[in-house]
């Protein structure tokens, strides 16, 4: 699938889990890339790129807010529960459960909005 790395893994390799009404989604930071967007995955997480540098949240707030743009979900329902300094995260997006999360993930990794 295009924009996959690691052997052409698929959206079902992502390790992700559904949660009191929310999809929690594991991701890893590549912070002050070049280009930003969602670049493929990563082992069983969504590798996610930002212009952003790690510093004083910066790059956590620019992750939530590009996610929230590519997945088509609202920016307040986007929150990091853990990993706020290190490039391996957890994030909660709130309402999306695991089967329509996975579709919006193959489209954002596809490229489209």
């Amino acid at each position: 699938m295009k924009g996959e790395r690691g052997g052409g893994r698929s959206v079902e390799a992502l390790a992700l889990r559904e949660g009191e009404g929310a999809l929690l989604l594991p991701i890893r930071v590549r912070a002050r890339a070049g280009r930003e967007g969602v670049e493929g995955i990563h082992g069983d997480r969504l590798l996610v790129a930002v212009r952003e540098a790690p510093e004083r949240g910066r790059a956590n707030e620019a992750v939530l807010a590009l996610l929230a743009d590519r997945i088509g979900v609202s920016r307040r329902g986007c929150a990091l529960i853990r990993g706020e300094a290190s490039r391996d995260k957890l994030v909660r997006i709130e309402g999306l459960l695991l089967e329509e999360g996975r579709r919006r993930l193959r489209r954002a990794l596809e490229g489209g909005a």
